[in-house]
């Protein structure tokens, strides 16, 4: 029956002792106020203040409120103070590929400087699915590139990569400008052991096209991209995890198709986004992984300037909102 913003409105009627000041004060017509005050006088049954008399007198009812206001909204703001306050000790984190760690160490050691009463543990590995663990409230945040529909999940854009073909330097498919799915038809492509649905080269490259090569099983980027160098496979990785040994001229990667784009997101329980060590992490990882690795983009700036109706310079967005996977025509990335 009694509201909030009747014992702030009381409050403000007795600061500045009429009805048109509150009104004022409160961002209100004076006529409104007034109806607010007759609406809850009447569920009462009893007056608040006596109308017209000067200075301004409370009812006894009404000096009665006036006491519970001054004891309940001081408390009320302290509440929401605290809410706004760290109160969380511990960050457990889920990644679902292993070519993140080589980015997400360094920055897990740069949020440390800044939450150092924080305990960091994180979960790495492609065997297990863990955005379920995330839902029961075993982790709090999964960097995962699936978003999965309905799942009560809230997706926070991280930074948008390019998939490309990793091959041998003489490998027959290296001269070629661009791969075709059928490309890739009598190949033995080496993929992490995780269900083929899942890898974005089997989802939006090979299966559109009905091309399914041979798929060898490997637990290890590292040894994944040697095979790939001693002639053991072909991989789909992303552009930034090859870089350093592609530029060694160890292996060469090309564009699947016009470009095949894919973006990594934090997962966390919805609601729970704007925890402050959550979002400060979210915030010091997406930064270090944006000014560190290279081929790729920040995918907040991205998607706002899509949201916005703006050109990204020369890339194009796709069909999708938010974007989940992307697909564009090739255009220029600086190292």
């Amino acid at each position: 029956m009694i509201e909030l913003k009747h014992l702030r409105t009381l409050q403000a009627l007795r600061n500045t002792g009429s009805l048109a000041a509150a009104a004022a004060q409160l961002h209100q017509t004076q006529s409104a106020l007034s109806h607010q005050f007759s609406d809850l006088e009447e569920r009462l049954g009893y007056r608040l203040f006596v109308r017209k008399s000067q200075p301004l007198r409370f009812t006894v009812q009404g000096e009665i409120m006036l006491r519970l206001a001054e004891q309940v909204l001081p408390q009320i703001q302290q509440a929401l103070k605290a809410c706004n306050e760290p109160h969380q000790s511990a960050l457990r984190i889920a990644i679902e590929c292993h070519s993140c760690i080589q980015w997400l160490t360094p920055a897990l050691d740069k949020f440390r400087e800044h939450w150092p009463d924080v305990s960091v543990d994180f979960h790495s590995g492609v065997t297990f699915d863990p955005q379920p663990a995330l839902q029961q409230g075993e982790l709090d945040l999964v960097m995962t590139s699936d978003i999965l529909p309905r799942s009560h999940l809230h997706y926070t854009p991280m930074f948008d990569y390019e998939v490309r073909l990793v091959l041998a330097p003489d490998h027959p498919l290296a001269n070629k400008a661009e791969i075709t799915p059928q490309d890739l038809a009598e190949e033995t492509l080496l993929i992490y052991p995780v269900q083929r649905q899942r890898l974005d080269v089997w989802k939006h490259f090979l299966q559109p096209a009905g091309i399914t090569p041979a798929l060898k099983s490997v637990d290890n980027t590292l040894l994944l991209i040697q095979m790939v160098a001693a002639h053991m496979g072909i991989a789909a990785l992303p552009h930034w995890v090859v870089e350093n040994v592609e530029r060694q001229g160890l292996v060469v990667t090309k564009p699947l198709g016009e470009g095949l784009w894919s973006r990594l997101y934090s997962a966390v329980r919805d609601g729970e986004q704007n925890q402050p060590v959550t979002e400060a992490f979210i915030h010091s990882a997406r930064r270090h992984a944006c000014e560190h690795l290279p081929f790729v983009r920040d995918a907040e700036i991205y998607h706002s300037k899509i949201a916005n109706g703006l050109s990204p310079h020369d890339e194009q967005s796709s069909a999708d909102a938010p974007i989940a996977k992307a697909r564009s025509p090739r255009h220029q990335q600086s190292a």
